[in-house]
């Protein structure tokens, strides 16, 4: 969604790309002063740093295990910073927030139904392939075979549509809200519906976690 009164506009480059690549650049700066300036005992800056990185971690180890964890804690922590400053980004007069448009969106969901498969088909090789007929293995059963795995095919491409479009949406309407209350109202609502606008961001960037989480999981899990 493009806005005109965006303070940062690159000519040719839509608003949401050069806010993108805005907080992209926030980020490494982040880790760069967290890395030169780190202390044995956390304080300030690193602190909050820390924080947010030990929550996203022990999230990833609680659904993945260890070993899991440590692998795709690169993947899912940095999908989960980026996403949460580029919702918060959108409360900022004059910013663009990236998520509140669906290239963007997308463009993090994709990578994630890609991982997914290619995790699952290097731990399980062609095995991987028996989760999209269920359980059940005897000839009588074929067709029901047949029929769960256009239903299990359909439920993984429907996986990166609902990651981007559900982003996307809680994002757009957000800034819609905002937008009309501060007409409305100037003073006295957008400023109790910031508070709303902060929750619903850091709830959307978990929800996007947490899946991406859960869909990785399953796809290493050893039931298959």
């Amino acid at each position: 969604m493009e806005q005109s009164h965006a303070l940062i506009q690159l000519p040719g480059i839509p608003a949401y790309v050069t806010y993108s690549w805005l907080a992209m650049i926030i980020l490494v700066t982040a880790a760069v002063i967290v890395r030169t300036t780190m202390e044995l005992i956390p304080r300030g800056f690193q602190n909050f740093i820390e924080t947010l990185v030990e929550a996203l971690y022990d999230l990833c180890e609680d659904n993945l295990g260890k070993h899991w964890a440590e692998t795709l804690f690169p993947l899912i922590g940095t999908l989960g910073l980026y996403i949460l400053l580029c919702n918060l980004m959108g409360l900022l007069p004059g910013f663009e927030c990236p998520t509140a448009n669906i290239n963007t969106t997308a463009s993090c969901a994709v990578p994630v139904f890609l991982l997914t498969h290619y995790y699952g088909l290097k731990v399980h090789k062609l095995s991987y392939f028996k989760h999209f007929v269920g359980p059940i293995r005897s000839v009588p059963a074929i067709p029901l075979m047949i029929l769960m795995f256009i239903v299990e095919v359909i439920g993984h491409i429907a996986r990166p549509l609902t990651l981007s479009v559900r982003l996307f949406g809680n994002m757009i309407s957000k800034h819609l809200i905002l937008g009309v209350l501060a007409l409305l109202a100037p003073a006295i609502i957008p400023t109790a519906i910031l508070g709303l606008g902060v929750l619903v961001s850091v709830v959307q960037a978990f929800v996007f976690v947490l899946l991406t989480i859960l869909y990785l999981s399953g796809s290493v899990a050893e039931s298959h």
